[in-house]
């Protein structure tokens, strides 16, 4: 995902957490992460970040603490993490990651959303070569920090590229650096907005500010979808 994206995409996200559009699909990150890896975040990293992300977009204490008991229940068993790979209008590409307990549903209603809006599902794997598999960390810059320091002092902790965009950092790893990155910022006493395996294009595209807002309205579409969990796209 390119950094003019992810600028708009930071302010659309605040303005969901403040409809609470995204509270659900937190929840059911923490659940997933709990069933998983167990209920403690003490010992269970993806948990204790599924936590995080969810605060910093003000999910409630109670409503996080009902995700994590959530994860014993029946409903949690039943639920499946799937992918499905797509294409959209202007060469656009999408790895669509859900959470379902009906994979039909699933694959039905994004079959209908990419149909009607000039895209379609495509085989799995088809976009594998196009996407890479990384760790993104995000956090608001810490104050008096030198970040030439602090970059260095991430490379240990498995820190590819890190992007500052107007006091807002963003970091990228591989995907087995997840643990070390985050626990180092950890360590630092640097609280997470975001923190989260993703798919990074190899090859990101420019479009025209008008192909730019349909694929955007095509996005929101596929997120509005409850089964969806996090929709990458190779935009410059």
């Amino acid at each position: 995902m390119g950094r003019a994206f992810e600028c708009r995409r930071r302010a659309k996200e605040s303005r969901w957490a403040a409809m609470s559009k995204i509270f659900p699909k937190l929840a059911k990150s923490i659940t997933l992460a709990a069933k998983n890896g167990g209920p403690d975040p003490e010992s269970n990293a993806p948990l204790r970040v599924a936590i995080q992300n969810g605060k910093a977009a003000n999910l409630s204490k109670e409503n996080i603490e009902n995700a994590i008991k959530r994860a014993a229940g029946k409903d949690a068993s039943e639920i499946t993490e799937v992918s499905y790979e797509a294409k959209g209008p202007h060469g656009t590409q999408f790895f669509i990651e859900c959470a379902t307990d009906n994979t039909n549903r699933s694959v039905g209603n994004l079959k209908t959303i990419l149909g009607k809006n000039g895209g379609e599902i495509v085989p799995s794997g088809a976009l594998n070569f196009m996407f890479d598999r990384k760790t993104v960390v995000e956090f608001d810059a810490p104050e008096g920090k030198d970040l030439e320091e602090l970059e260095f002092e991430l490379i240990d902790a498995g820190l590819e590229e890190m992007f500052v965009d107007d006091g807002f950092i963003t970091l990228h790893g591989d995907y087995t650096s997840f643990a070390s990155l985050t626990s180092a910022l950890e360590v630092m006493g640097i609280e997470t907005t975001k923190a989260a395996l993703q798919r990074v294009a190899t090859q990101p595209i420019d479009l025209t500010e008008e192909q730019l807002e349909v694929i955007e309205d095509l996005i929101e579409k596929i997120e509005d979808d409850d089964d969806v969990q996090a929709v990458y796209n190779n935009l410059s």
